[in-house]
């Protein structure tokens, strides 16, 4: 073996060393598990469900909508003069006329507490309050939608990694059999049965493939980067993963995966809870037509000093009770400019819902289809191998019995490397379009 044959091989021993599971350093992670780290820590999730707190905290805001409200104000006013009366004539004989009589004084301190309880308000506040219930509901359901974005985003960069690490394997191979085929053409150089351009041929491969193996390499750790990025860790950090690259038939068919997706698919749920809510502000809308009746208590104190002890003009405290009714019954058609926004926002809603129904269709249809094509590639890239396989093992023969150049003998192992990096492919995709397919039935196994 030459010297440029023997460094290439020691390259791929070394390659195929740091690429074995004794030289790992990290545990194995299974997919069940990269899933599990990754919705416990991811930033899409944490955002989803601050949305469910806010409108959570927007729900019990309009509950307060039911509630008596309290309220209180002190003030202090101070007038130029005390009131008073100019002239007071009094009923005698003669009348007898009195100057200037005082009916108050120049400092009042006033403080009230008022309770407002409303009794009607047109259905305003129960259609605020279930208009708002519903957007609760619709936010729980988008942190539903954001979880499977978070396990599909796993899935394909768990599989993503396990595709390049088959074809990882696949270039070692592939440098092994050039390195040994590399050896075998110097051998024949040296004893003249072979010129000297087969032996180069031959090293010009092998070095091809040794690129191969570096841009291989280079995508498992790619791919791995981008997996600690969703598992929130640093992209340095050593990661490996449980093998399960392997090939699961389908046991639904479209119209049941369409029928489950109708079922369980988040974004059609909150499509309809969007029109649901449009609906609701409608009807909160309307109840400005009607007038708006409040029972309101309140209780006072008064004085000419901050002690509230009242005025010889005036008791120290009070109180009442009343119905009041409010009604702005005349607006140049604000109201019904509302109502008429809230109907075209309603119908929008519902235009949308039905247009998403037809999307999520679409989509299923497309997924079932890629799923598809890639289980036909399964079994085309299968039986691919075996005859690769079988044709390299015939040229690699006839090159030693020298019968057969140089070129037959790589065009063949080319050809058995591409049907082996078809077939991880082939997995590859299939188990991502099983992801996405899931994803688009809004399930998450």
């Amino acid at each position: 073996m030459t010297t440029r044959c023997k460094s290439l091989l020691m390259f791929a021993v070394a390659v195929f060393l740091l690429f074995s599971p004794s030289a790992a350093s990290a545990q194995a992670l299974t997919l069940e598990e990269s899933i599990a780290i990754a919705l416990k820590s991811s930033y899409v999730l944490d955002i989803a469900k601050e949305g469910v707190k806010s409108a959570e905290a927007q729900k019990k805001e309009a509950l307060t909508g039911f509630l008596p409200k309290f309220s209180t104000s002190y003030s202090y006013t101070r007038l130029n003069k005390a009131p008073y009366m100019a002239g007071l004539t009094l009923p005698t004989v003669p009348p007898t006329t009195v100057g200037p009589v005082d009916m108050g004084t120049v400092n009042n301190y006033n403080w009230v507490i008022e309770a407002r309880q409303p009794l009607f308000t047109g259905g305003g506040i129960l259609a605020n309050y279930q208009a708002f219930k519903i957007a609760e509901d619709s936010a729980q359901v988008e942190e539903t939608a954001r979880s499977l974005d978070v396990v599909q985003d796993v899935k394909i960069a768990y599989f993503n990694i396990l595709r390049t690490q088959r074809l990882t394997k696949t270039a070692i191979q592939q440098v092994e059999m050039l390195a040994a085929h590399c050896d075998v053409a110097e051998n024949f150089y040296r004893v003249g049965l072979i010129p000297k351009n087969d032996m180069l041929q031959a090293e010009v491969e092998l070095a091809n493939g040794r690129q191969t193996l570096v841009k291989a390499k280079n995508a498992v750790e790619s791919t791995k980067a981008r997996l600690n990025t969703l598992l929130k860790r640093d992209v340095l950090d050593a990661v490996e993963v449980v093998d399960i690259l392997d090939y699961q038939p389908l046991k639904q068919s479209f119209r049941e995966c369409l029928d489950t997706a109708r079922k369980h698919r988040p974004e059609l749920k909150i499509s309809t809870l969007k029109v649901e809510q449009a609906g609701k502000m409608v009807r909160a809308a309307q109840s400005e037509y009607f007038p708006a009746i409040s029972l309101v208590g309140n209780y006072g104190r008064f004085g000419d000093s901050a002690s509230l002890s009242g005025t010889p003009y005036k008791d120290m405290e009070n109180w009442q009770v009343m119905a009041v009714a409010n009604w702005d019954f005349w607006e140049w058609g604000k109201t019904k400019y509302r109502v008429d926004a809230g109907k075209a926002r309603e119908t929008q809603a519902l235009d949308q819902s039905r247009e998403l129904n037809d999307q999520i269709a679409l989509e299923i249809q497309n997924a079932f289809l890629v799923l598809q094509e890639a289980e036909s590639q399964i079994a085309v890239s299968k039986k691919v191998i075996e005859q690769a396989e079988e044709n390299f093992r015939i040229a690699e023969a006839r090159y030693k019995e020298r019968v057969a150049r140089s070129t037959e003998v790589l065009d063949a192992q080319t050809l058995l490397t591409r049907a082996k990096a078809e077939y991880a492919n082939a997995l590859a995709d299939y188990n991502i379009a099983y992801a996405r397919l899931q994803r688009a039935m809004g399930v998450a196994r």
